[in-house]
């Protein structure tokens, strides 16, 4: 998922609470004891660290639970939408499988704000209580085959809407426009439902009746439209493992543009995009680039997991996108966020978190398949300056990517951490182990069986990598999951003439003392440049202060650490201010929407300005204005406030100046 709001409405999320406390058992900690050896590298947390970061986390996030006696197999929502005034009519059907044989009741999570009017098992009538937003059931298994059950429950109501919307009466042009936004724990605000994201549902159905003028869209295939008087009812089916906040609807009085992938010589898939009717024509031409994103995933990932359906997107009143099996809901639209929700698909659909504390495992394989997306379609320089921008605010993350409280919206879906951070986990692993074991290793996770169309933790994923890869990589995880902040690293190095041109380097390499872990272990290479030519070769650092000798030939006058841009960092003292000239490039893509590249350099430490104009000469943003360092430079631009049109952006620096044209197009 991607939200694009600003600060102080995560703020004010964060005030908000999602949750209910619910202690439905008594849950036991059991002390690990474990002792410390005084050999045991300071960087490294060790394994009783790690489990202790969990396990207290477990114990503090006790209301997440739900019932785990019992497995989900089936939902069926059967939904009714009513207007004027706002509520839905709901009839929602379960069937599961009881854990224990001894059981004879369970419960399901539904919001207090609901009212249930009664829950059937075939015929009958059966017992339950509806509090502190539980549902429980009683009665359930007298004359139960194979330990099963299958319960209609009856209900009502206005939906709250909790998190990033849940249930939505909104609308479009003054026509209705009504949606769910159910992660991450928002899914029983509107239906009930077993609210956790590690029991997955074998199938779904969702039949939605709505008013007849309006379009009811989710998940799975279209299987029948009845009309009936002034209204008609979606019948929707979804045939494969599915997550409860993965089950959306989307209605309102949408234009629908049909594309299609084509994965062999004889079979396609349709790519139906449910869009406001207003802007349809727009968006074609980047909802079309959808197909060429599906083929490079597919390449990348492996098939698109959903292919005996569809996918497509469905437009919708919050600002971003979502995620939802097999139809994106999008109330925002670029070529980067399409790519992003389109990923999901892959990484957050068919292999979900098992739990919030792993959300990387979503948002950071989405949100790196945008630059996997960048690199295919615009190539290494491009790939590089987006990769940047990535590193520029995982930089920023503050604590674990494992999420430590899992109570708190803004924890959960935090930018800097989840998404960028947990993205440059993927890029520092593909430099470990290589492009085609990496994409090799991504395959793999995809189609193994103890995870696909199942949950998956970050052990999981660890292992997987590992037995591709060959190597271990505990300490990689280790620190960059459970671990803090990213290494900052001081170079210093010289040389000694050896006999017949050869050269003796002597390079220390010194990190800044971190938190946890007080230094990161990693492997890294060092590019030399000698009169000879150049040289690239591969180190391992596992020590605060570290220091390497090798033969060159040649004299070395450059030596770059890090020089394919493969570690999360900072870096000092490798390599002297490269030399560059005054020059403003082309940003990019452009034509753009919303946001573009605008890349720049000086040979001075001068004072800067970078003013964007309207075609009428009237300044609509300075992007800066300010003194800076001599060397290369890039802007994100953001042009969410201005219209479509032609614009034009100027440098000033010293005595140097440059303009470029630029296209916005919505």
């Amino acid at each position: 998922m991607i939200t694009y709001t600003i600060k102080k409405i995560f703020d004010f999320l964060s005030q908000s609470s999602y949750l209910v406390i619910r202690l439905s058992f008594i849950l036991i900690l059991f002390v690990i004891r474990a002792d410390y050896s005084n050999s045991q590298s300071q960087n490294q947390i060790s394994n009783f660290e790690k489990q202790k970061i969990v396990s207290d986390n477990y114990l503090k996030n006790i209301y997440y639970n739900s019932d785990t006696t019992i497995d989900i197999k089936y939902y069926k929502l059967n939904i009714e939408i009513k207007l004027n005034p706002n509520y839905i009519l709901g009839e929602v059907t379960i069937n599961g499988l009881f854990k224990t044989t001894s059981q004879n009741s369970f419960f399901v999570d539904l919001s207090n704000a609901m009212i249930v009017d009664s829950i059937r098992q075939g015929d009958t009538l059966i017992n339950f209580s509806h509090n502190s937003n539980i549902i429980f059931i009683s009665n359930t298994r007298q004359n139960i085959p194979n330990n099963g059950f299958s319960i209609i429950i009856y209900y009502h109501g206005l939906p709250s809407s909790s998190g990033f919307g849940s249930f939505v009466f909104g609308s479009n042009n003054s026509l209705p426009s009504i949606w769910s936004l159910s992660e991450p724990f928002g899914a029983s605000d509107w239906f009930p439902c077993k609210n956790t994201p590690d029991d997955k549902a074998d199938s779904s159905d969702v039949w939605i009746k709505c008013p007849g003028n309006l379009t009811a869209v989710s998940n799975g295939t279209l299987r029948e439209i009845v009309n009936s008087d002034s209204t008609k009812m979606f019948k929707w089916h979804n045939k494969y493992p599915i997550s409860n906040y993965l089950i959306s609807l989307a209605i309102t009085n949408y234009s629908v543009y049909t594309n299609y992938f084509k994965y062999t010589l004889t079979d396609s898939m349709p790519v139906v995009n449910y869009i406001y009717p207003e802007i349809i024509n727009t968006l074609k031409p980047l909802l079309d680039k959808t197909v060429t994103m599906l083929r490079i995933f597919s390449n990348s990932f492996g098939l698109y997991p959903f292919i005996e359906e569809k996918y497509g997107h469905a437009q919708f009143g919050h600002l971003g996108g979502m995620e939802h099996q097999t139809i994106s809901s999008m109330g925002y639209f670029d070529e980067y966020i399409v790519a992003h929700e389109l990923a999901h698909q892959w990484f957050g659909d068919k292999i979900t978190c098992k739990d919030w504390h792993h959300i990387w495992l979503n948002e950071g394989f989405a949100t790196y398949s945008e630059c996997i997306y960048v690199e295919n379609v615009y190539g290494q320089t491009a790939f590089q300056n987006y990769l940047n921008s990535k590193m520029l605010t995982a930089k920023k993350a503050i604590g674990t990517i494992y999420v430590q409280d899992i109570s708190s919206i803004n924890e959960i879906f935090s930018a800097n951490r989840s998404y960028s951070k947990g993205s440059m986990v993927l890029h520092m692993l593909r430099g470990i182990v290589g492009d085609s074991v990496f994409y090799n290793i991504l395959r793999t996770y995809t189609s193994d069986t103890s995870v696909a169309y199942k949950n998956a933790t970050t052990e999981n994923f660890q292992h997987i990598a590992e037995r591709v890869s060959g190597i271990q990589l505990d300490y990689f995880f280790r620190e960059w999951i459970y671990g803090e902040n990213y290494p900052k690293y001081n170079i210093i190095w010289s040389y000694s003439q050896l006999p017949e041109n050869f050269c003796n380097v002597n390079l220390t390499l010194t990190q800044s003392g971190n938190t946890y872990p007080v230094y990161f272990t990693m492997p890294f290479e060092l590019k030399i440049n000698t009169d000879y030519g150049d040289t690239t070769l591969k180190f391992f650092n596992n020590a605060l202060v570290q220091t390497f000798n090798f033969t060159v030939t040649g004299k070395p006058a450059l030596i770059s650490f890090d020089p394919g841009n493969k570690i999360l960092k900072d870096k000092f003292g490798d390599e002297p201010i490269e030399i560059v000239s005054y020059s403003l490039s082309q940003n990019y893509p452009n034509p753009f929407n919303p946001n573009t590249t605008i890349n720049y350099s000086i040979a001075g430490n001068v004072y800067v300005k970078v003013t964007v104009y309207d075609v009428l000469g009237k300044t609509v943003a300075i992007l800066v204005n300010g003194k800076q360092t001599a060397g290369k430079h890039i802007i994100n631009f953001n042009s969410h406030n201005l219209s479509s049109g032609i614009y034009f952006y100027k440098i000033e620096a010293g005595n140097f100046t440059d303009v470029k044209k630029m296209i916005l197009v919505h």
